[in-house]
């Protein structure tokens, strides 16, 4: 059917950060890498999450066989329960994933899944595919890359990693292996971008553990706590270790890190004397320096335990003059404006704040660009498209692999939607496919040109204006005063005057018309079209209107 052609559709994670997601198929067969999900901006209001438009998948799901996850963060895994309740494909991945996805999924028991564990070297057989996994390091414990094995040749697939040399589980990313398969013979690299941009090499994670370390033995008085990524695990183990050895009680707040490190400890990722946990509401029985608060919200995520924290709205906790707080962790991009005023509200209240501009407190899980060389030297591809990242990513990435000594006619850059077919010695656009997002709104899912989304902007940025009038169905005579209620439009010292107005306005405009008999829709039409009028006159604003006519 594809005339000995590999066909690659880009559903996730090209030309953005997140929501990572790539189909491979092969005749009749479909294997999906990840399933992600990404967070909203503030031109979607009221929406929760936002996972791949997965039409495609959907059209073709008898031909799905499986979905591979290269590791455990919301933006690999997060999109999983939407892909599930819709395509019935069992799903693989590392001990410490498949438990996060276990986590997950408790929220959705409905939908039913197959799940299989897989450890590095593993070689998982699936028709024309046989896909290797191989150990990376990442800011996640058992991260994965793929080699995927093809009629048409060998395809890698390297997941989110770092090359790090001092790794806190003592095994690296196996580089000898990628070298190996170098030499056999690389088709095509899928190689993350999100670092690209950086030079040199990322700062391995036992630097983090000696500067918490710095920073614990300087502040032996102080209440300390420590915000980061739950998923972390290899950072908790850190901090669990320092809590042990300066003799602190740990207590972990936030729901995701709760979660995350009951998992860890389950599954003996995390290793921790169970003793020296306590619960979050007996940490006033304990002396300030007895004190370890490892806590979520290093992101500035308005409800996260730490910026209520902040803004002294988290029960049981003042923070004070005595606390000292480590943002173990960098803004994403994006995310700047929230984590700094997190920053300024806990220094109002008299707290001192480390974070990663004053200390090396955070690493991070993506490779530099002297690692992504390395990358591509041992594995020597023929062909090559760089992913996970937004577009300026996408472009460095090209100009690297064109400076290593690659052929521009080699690479490509994918977009959302693309499809690529790969043969045994060439490579090139094949269409395009719908794709997109798909808008999580509780338990709704909407899209970009939704009514709810137009209105809620609407809502948001111009008010909504009420009227309510009474007409007798006999003489078509308004009935008393129309009752007006405006949220959004007019300040309050303005309201009373603008209020009246709008209310002549009505009965003028209403009796200039025989009402008598006239549909109610008809009536609230005029009257809807007669009151925007009036406001955007008044206020230059269009709020919404909404009519309501009781006939008496």
């Amino acid at each position: 059917m594809n005339n000995n052609k590999l066909k690659i559709t880009f559903l996730g994670g090209v030309g953005e950060i997140g929501k990572n997601m790539t189909a491979f198929e092969y005749d009749n067969e479909i294997i999906v890498v990840d399933a992600g999900l990404t967070f909203p901006d503030d031109d979607l209001p009221g929406i929760d999450v936002v996972v791949p438009d997965i039409s495609y998948l959907v059209a073709n799901k008898d031909k799905v066989k499986a979905i591979i996850l290269t590791h455990g963060h919301e933006d690999h895994i997060g999109g999983l329960p939407f892909v599930l309740d819709q395509i019935k494909a069992p799903i693989y991945g590392s001990r410490l994933t498949l438990a996060l996805v276990e986590n997950k999924m408790k929220e959705y028991p409905k939908v039913q899944y197959k799940a299989i564990t897989v450890k590095p070297k593993n070689v998982l057989k699936i028709g024309p595919f046989a896909v290797e996994f191989i150990k990376v390091s990442h800011s996640i414990a058992g991260s994965l890359a793929l080699c995927i094995s093809t009629p048409v040749g060998n395809v890698i697939h390297t997941g989110d990693f770092k090359i790090d040399f001092e790794p806190i589980d003592g095994v690296m990313t196996d580089l000898q292996r990628f070298g190996e398969l170098g030499k056999k013979g690389v088709n095509l690299l899928l190689c993350e971008s999100t670092n690209v941009c950086r030079k040199g090499y990322s700062m391995s994670e036992k630097s983090v553990g000696r500067a918490l370390e710095e920073i614990f033995e300087k502040h032996t008085k102080n209440r300390i706590f420590v915000a980061t990524f739950a998923s972390n695990i290899h950072r908790l183990q850190q901090i669990l270790n320092l809590a042990e050895k300066f003799g602190r009680k740990v207590a972990f707040t936030g729901r995701s890190m709760i979660n995350i490190s009951e998992v860890g400890l389950k599954i003996g990722e995390i290793s921790f004397d169970k003793k020296n946990l306590i619960d979050i509401d007996k940490i006033d029985k304990y002396a300030d320096n007895e004190l370890l608060i490892v806590t979520t919200g290093s992101q500035g995520e308005p409800m996260s335990a730490l910026t209520r924290m902040a803004a002294g709205d988290f029960k049981g906790i003042k923070i004070g003059e005595n606390d000292l707080i480590v943002m173990s962790s960098s803004p994403i991009p994006g995310n700047e404006k929230g984590v700094y005023n997190v920053i300024n509200a806990l220094y109002q209240k008299g707290a001192d704040v480390i974070y990663d501009e004053l200390s090396d407190v955070h690493a991070s899980g993506h490779a530099c660009q002297e690692e992504i060389k390395i990358m591509h030297s041992l594995c020597k591809p023929k062909f090559f498209m760089p992913i996970h990242g937004e577009y300026r990513h996408l472009r460095m990435h090209k100009q690297l692999a064109m400076d290593l000594g690659m052929d521009e006619r080699n690479i490509i850059l994918p977009t959302l939607g693309m499809q690529v077919e790969l043969s045994p010695n060439g490579m090139r656009k094949s269409g395009v496919v719908t794709a997109g997002q798909r808008l999580i709104d509780g338990y709704g899912i909407g899209d970009m040109d939704s009514n709810v989304l137009r209105e809620r902007k609407q809502l948001a940025e111009d008010g909504i204006c009420v009227v309510i009038v009474n007409i007798n169905n006999v003489s078509g005579n308004v009935s008393g005063d129309p009752f007006i209620i405006t949220r959004g439009v007019v300040y309050q010292d303005e309201a009373e005057a603008f209020v009246q107005d709008a209310k002549n306005m009505i009965i003028a405009s209403l009796k200039e018309q025989d009402l008598r008999g006239a549909e109610p829709s008809v009536i609230k039409n005029t009257i809807r079209r007669n009151v925007s009028n009036f406001i955007f006159k008044r206020t230059k604003r269009r709020p919404m209107i909404l009519a309501i006519v009781l006939l008496d």
